[in-house]
This record gives C-alpha cells, structure tokens and sequence, in this order.
C-alpha cells in the first residue's frame, strides 16, 4: 500500500501530466459555501446497508454521519484522503454491542464544505464531533480516530474528558510524540514532506482526487471513494494541514497540555513512514489511565484496511472490558 510521501510524489507527477486540470478550481473553492448534500442522495447499496443517514447541525457547518446498532455511542472519525465509508470493515462487528457512528469531517464528501482556512481549526473540527454526539441524544462516547481523525480525537479526550468514555487512535500518535519527533528525528522531518508541501498555497491547484485514492486496493470501493473525493473540497481537505500541522521550525513542547483522563488503545501499522513509530514513546506520560498499544509490522498507514480483522478484533476486544470510567 502506498505512504502518504509517495502518492503526494504521484500528485506532483499527474498535476504535470494533466496541467493541474484535477486539481480544486476557482468556482469549485467557491461552490463548497452551499454547505452538504442530502444525507444519502446518490449513495450506493453497499453504504446505504451499512447504517442510517443523517446529518447534525455544528453551528452552520451540516456533518453527514451514518449509524448503526444499539447501546453505548462510539464515534468513528476518518482522516485523509477519505470518508466515513473507511470504516465498513469496523461497523458491522462494532454494531453488535454498541451504537456506531461514522461521520464525514467537515470538507468532505457530504458534510458542510466551508471557506476559509480558520474553518478547519482544530476547535471546529473538534465541536464537529460534540454536535454529533448531542444530536443523537448522548452525553458522552468512546471516541476512535485515524489519521486526522485521530488528531481530532485525541484533542477531543483532552478538552472533554467528561464526555470521552474511551480513546481508539489508528496511526496518529499523540501530539506530542508527533511534535517531539519533527523537531529531534530527520527521518520524521524528511517524511513530512508531503505536508509542508499541503500547507503550500500551490498544492490546492496540484493535487488530482484520482491520486488520492490509489491506496484502496478493491477497485468497487476505489470508485466510491474516489466520487467521494470528487464530492468533497480539496481547499477544504488541505486546511487540515494549513490551520494544524506543526510548521517549520519545529521545537518539542515545553507545555504537555491537558492529560488524556480515559483509558486508551493506540493502533499503528509499522509500514506507515509518514507517522513513524517512534513517536509513540512515552504516550504513557500524558495518559492517566491504562493504556493499550496494539503494533501491527505489516500493516501500513491505513491500517483498518491492512489490517481489517486484527483492527476489528482489537477494538470490540477492548470495549468489551467493563472498565470504569
């Protein structure tokens, strides 16, 4: 499966082959401000049975979710470049003893696209998911993350310890690891190319959806994400980056913030060299409660595709212990 680092080397490569013709234009950055699609218009059977659709107001942002099963609410954050749809092989199992629910992150696929790259700030992304959780009437879940999502969910168990029952991170160690590791480890820095290169304001205008989507292997489930990275904002997706990713030069934080107070189990595919291992040491310090680490050698950064069985197995596993809060 390819890293982050080789498909942005095939967007640079298709952006000179196509004249940037793929890339976000003028009227589609401009388009993105009538907000989401209607929650299932136009999705196909294989997402339709995977739960109900539905969409909940975070201030004038629509995020489209789809939902499943009955009992405690786990919320099901995906990362880039992807879409709720990244969790079929999850939703069914997790379905069983609890209410599973997908979203789409605000810039993508059927979700609200605004303008403007304080839109994407970590406190929106962040009140996306707590709009969520208390439209479907919760007052707390267990949150899982990959990727930018696993960002959004680690800052969401920082700042809402009251409703975070639970933390599941796939391939996005904590901030602070992450941190640490770009400003003391080149390898990390040499492979964060790719997003220095996001933050660059050429990048909207270089980066083909067609090459975005060349890490699903099915070719079915490639053809729906890729008309779901044609649905969605490029702008908005490369915000992400522009509003919070760490910017040169980089230092390791002197502030640890806020400590995650819920227990925790962190997946990581150990192929991924876009988010290196090493960045997982010392997690255990800004953690309160017991911690899990699940590492899987050869599985890469989207490992709850990699890794479908391991990754399901792992997380039903974990949320069947009846532990306190």
């Amino acid at each position: 499966m390819p890293s982050l680092a080789s498909i942005v080397v095939r967007c640079l490569l298709v952006a000179a082959l196509l004249g940037g013709a793929r890339g976000a234009s003028g009227d589609e950055t401009a388009a993105a401000e009538a907000g989401a699609l209607p929650p299932d218009e136009g999705a196909g059977p294989e997402e339709l049975a995977l739960g109900t659709h539905g969409v909940a107001r975070s201030g004038d942002v629509d995020i489209h979710y789809v939902v499943r099963g009955e009992g405690p609410l786990v919320v099901l954050i995906h990362g880039f470049p992807d879409y709720w749809y990244t969790w079929r092989a999850q939703m069914p199992e997790l379905s069983r003893t609890h209410r599973v629910v997908a979203i789409d992150q605000r810039g993508y696929n059927r979700s609200g696209q605004p303008v403007g790259v304080e839109a994407y700030a970590m406190d929106a992304l962040v009140a996306d998911v707590r709009a969520v959780i208390d439209h479907l009437g919760d007052t707390s879940a267990t949150i899982v993350g990959h990727d930018w999502g696993g960002m959004v969910a680690w800052r969401f168990a920082m700042t809402h310890p009251e409703a975070t029952d639970g933390l599941v991170v796939l391939n996005l160690p904590h901030p602070n690891g992450l941190l640490r590791e770009l400003a003391n480890n080149p390898e990390q820095r040499e492979n964060s190319a790719y997003a220095r290169f996001f933050q660059s304001e050429e990048a909207v205008r270089m980066v083909a959806p067609e090459v975005l989507v060349r890490w699903v292997k099915d070719p079915a489930a490639q053809a729906r994400h890729l008309a779901a990275m044609r649905r969605s904002s490029m702008a908005g997706m490369l915000a992400y980056y522009k509003a919070n990713y760490p910017r040169e030069p980089y230092a390791a934080p002197e502030d640890p913030g806020p400590p995650v107070r819920c227990r925790v189990l962190l997946i990581h595919g150990l192929r991924d060299k876009a988010l290196l291992a090493g960045a997982l040491n010392d997690t255990w310090k800004w953690v309160e409660k017991d911690l899990t680490l699940v590492t899987i050698p050869d599985a890469d950064h989207f490992v709850q595709h990699d890794a479908a069985g391991l990754v399901t197995r792992s997380i039903a596993d974990w949320l069947s212990r009846d532990v306190p809060r």
